[in-house]
Parts: structure tokens; sequence; C-alpha cells
């Protein structure tokens, strides 16, 4: 089994990528190999809303000239995925919603592909912002059917300068107990999927709240 993360911060050893590897040392000492992704140190354009997803149904995103689809496919292929941001003003990462908004909106209008698998969010933060931004990143999990594990708080480490949330030590046992519940679940998940299959996915309604 494998876990892919996606580090949303622009500096690629601070203290979000810091917060990822607690959470990828518990997965590790399960069993579990880890992979991690720098995505904030890429220059990246949102969703256009353009629809070609939809229409190619190719599981790509019609840009072609940035890693998001090589990023997709990585998903696709793991068993579960973390997600990183650093908190700009309360919120997600510009980079990282980017690269959010297109992958899991080609997931979503291709077949759900990241239905049911694990799926968590990280936050590193100076002081206050973390629980909005975990709970953005946690959105796009939540949407796609993804299975979400939780720790024994909110999913925040605090910190600075590259380094300090070490010094956080309830930030560093919230990452750390969030590995152990993912690989868990995880494990779960692959040791009963024989024995009690998956409920069948169902197409979507689409409401419009327009009279």
């Amino acid at each position: 089994m494998k876990v892919v993360g996606f580090n949303g911060s622009p500096h690629e050893n601070g203290n979000t990528a810091r917060a990822m590897n607690y959470v990828f040392g518990a997965l590790e000492n399960a069993g579990i190999e880890t992979e991690m992704v720098h995505v904030g140190k890429e220059r990246l354009h949102g969703c256009t809303a353009c629809q070609a997803c939809v229409k190619s149904q190719d599981a790509c995103c019609v840009f072609k000239d940035d890693p998001v689809n090589g990023w997709i496919r990585k998903m696709v292929e793991a068993d579960g995925i973390l997600l990183g941001s650093p908190v700009h003003f309360s919120g997600v990462a510009g980079t990282m919603k980017s690269f959010l908004d297109r992958a899991f909106f080609v997931s979503s209008v291709n077949g759900g592909l990241l239905r049911h698998k694990v799926g968590a969010s990280v936050a590193a933060v100076r002081r206050s912002g973390g629980v909005p931004t975990v709970d953005g990143l946690d959105k796009f999990l939540s949407y796609s059917e993804m299975i979400m594990p939780t720790s024994n708080y909110w999913n925040v480490a605090h910190g600075l300068a590259p380094g300090e949330i070490e010094q956080d030590a309830e930030g560093v046992q919230i990452m750390e107990v969030l590995g152990r519940n993912m690989a868990w679940i995880m494990k779960l998940i692959e040791y009963g999927k024989e024995a009690l299959p998956a409920p069948a996915p169902v197409a979507k309604a689409w409401t419009h709240f327009i009279r």
C-alpha cells in the first residue's frame, strides 16, 4: 500500500513538509510506502471551467504544460492521499488550491477516480487560521467520497521558522496519531474489501437553484 502526499508550501522543507513527515513516519512504521510531491514550488493556474475533461473522459486536465496530470495519475494509483498546506490569509495556499481545483474536478467528472481511497489533510500555521485551512482541504476529500481518518485534535501544527513545529509537542502528536489511524483504516479496507464489497457508485444529481 502507498500514500502520496502533496506539499502545498513554497518551502520544500518547511513546517508543512515536516508536519506531513510525522504522518509519514507513522505510516512507514505500519509498513506503508510514502511519497512526497512538492506542489508549492510550481507555477500553476487554476481551473478555467472549460469542461474539456468532461467531454474527453480521459482523466486528464486539458492543460498539459504543467505537472498536474502526472499528479492526478499518482493520486489514482495510490491507496491514500495526504494534503498539506501552509496558511495564507486563513486559507489554502494559492498554488495548492489551483492544483486541487483541477485534479479533483477531473476525478469527479471521470467516474469518481478517488472514491473510497483514504485521505487526510494537515496545515502548518504561525498563529491562527489553521482550522479553516484544514476544513478547506477536507472539502475536496469529502466531495470525492473518500474515507477520512481523524486524530486527537484538529490536524494543525504551529511554527514560523522551519523546524519550529518540532517544539509543538501536541501538534507533533496530532500528526503521529493521524498517521497511525490512517494506516489502520487503509488496512481495514484492504483486508475487508473482499468480505464486504463497497456500495456501488450512483450517478450524481445536479440541482441548480434557479427559478
